[in-house]
């Protein structure tokens, strides 16, 4: 089977993520005075947008927002040119709104199709770092602060008997594209627990410790579906800061239709055949979010027969 190879939402990113440059503190405070340096402002994980789309600000007005910032990030180059985000979460959406020039905060995921891809992985990039440091302002191990470092990639725990270094965590997950051992050819979609009525879905769900992803696909479709595969085949993979997690994409045969769902993550599952899902598309029904693997890992099923 062939694996995925198109470029997903929030992937294929621009920039040079300079990691030599996180270590050289002076380097970046030059950085942050260029003018032509860039900042993007986040407000509570949502990006803020203009007319034109994220606002990118340089010069006087990233001074002044970077000045009310709760944190700093450094992304990376553009070029020669810097570029970083800062979170605004704590001030009100209003002053967000109007200290950076925007007209509002959208989730990125609310612009998938108007963003320049580059753009799209640029967000969710600053996204989940800016998540990330705060949900670990303090030290898992004894309590202390940490105090963000390495250009906004790691925290250090200011306790005195300490000093962890704490670092940006990604949370893995695999999701199935689960053909039947047999003809009709056909894949397998649940209805998952809070979705509506006829909404199906490929099955998903975390990596647990000590697994493979390989294992972890096996389990949950076991678990949530009562299917065991085979074949289980890698696909491709898609960042997801949405907080933290990264999709792994898998193809893989069961070795018989019996399907008993555990009624608690899935609600019920049905195989699928290649017509049935033309029809739901007919529909207005899409094969997954548009942004997200699961939708690929369809359309590329649905396009080979």
């Amino acid at each position: 089977m062939d694996a995925v190879e198109q470029v997903l939402a929030y992937g294929g990113g621009w920039l040079d993520r300079a990691a030599p440059l996180r270590t050289d503190p002076h380097r970046l405070d030059a950085l942050l005075t260029e003018p032509t340096t860039v900042v993007l402002p986040l407000w509570q994980d949502h990006c803020l947008v203009d007319g034109g789309g994220p606002v990118r600000l340089t010069a006087d007005r990233a001074s002044l927002v970077r000045s009310a910032a709760d944190e700093t990030v450094f992304l990376g180059l553009d070029g020669d040119v810097g570029v970083f985000a800062v979170d605004l979460s704590t001030l009100s959406e209003r002053s967000a709104v109007e200290m950076t020039g925007a007209v509002r905060a959208v989730d990125v995921r609310a612009l998938v199709g108007r963003l320049d891809p580059a753009d799209a992985a640029a967000q969710a990039y600053a996204r989940g770092l800016l998540h990330w440091h705060r949900q670990s302002r303090y030290c898992g191990g004894c309590g202390s602060p940490a105090v963000a470092g390495g250009g906004g990639h790691v925290r250090t725990c200011g306790g005195e008997d300490c000093g962890q270094l704490l670092f940006p965590r990604i949370e893995p997950a695999i999701i199935v594209l689960v053909e039947a051992p047999g003809s009709p050819e056909r894949c397998l979609l649940a209805r998952h627990a809070g979705a509506p009525e006829g909404s199906y879905s490929t099955l998903a769900g975390f990596v647990e410790v000590g697994e493979s992803l390989e294992d972890a696909v096996r389990r949950e479709m076991a678990e949530e579906a009562g299917v065991t595969v085979t074949d289980v085949t890698y696909q491709g993979s898609q960042g997801w800061p949405f907080p933290a997690g990264l999709m792994v994409g898998f193809r893989a045969t069961a070795t018989s239709e019996e399907i008993r769902v555990d009624g608690v993550e899935l609600l019920e599952a049905r195989w699928f055949t290649r017509a049935e899902l033309r029809e739901r598309v007919a529909a207005g029904r899409p094969l997954g979010r548009v942004d997200a693997i699961d939708h690929q890992l369809l359309g590329r099923w649905l396009t080979a027969g």
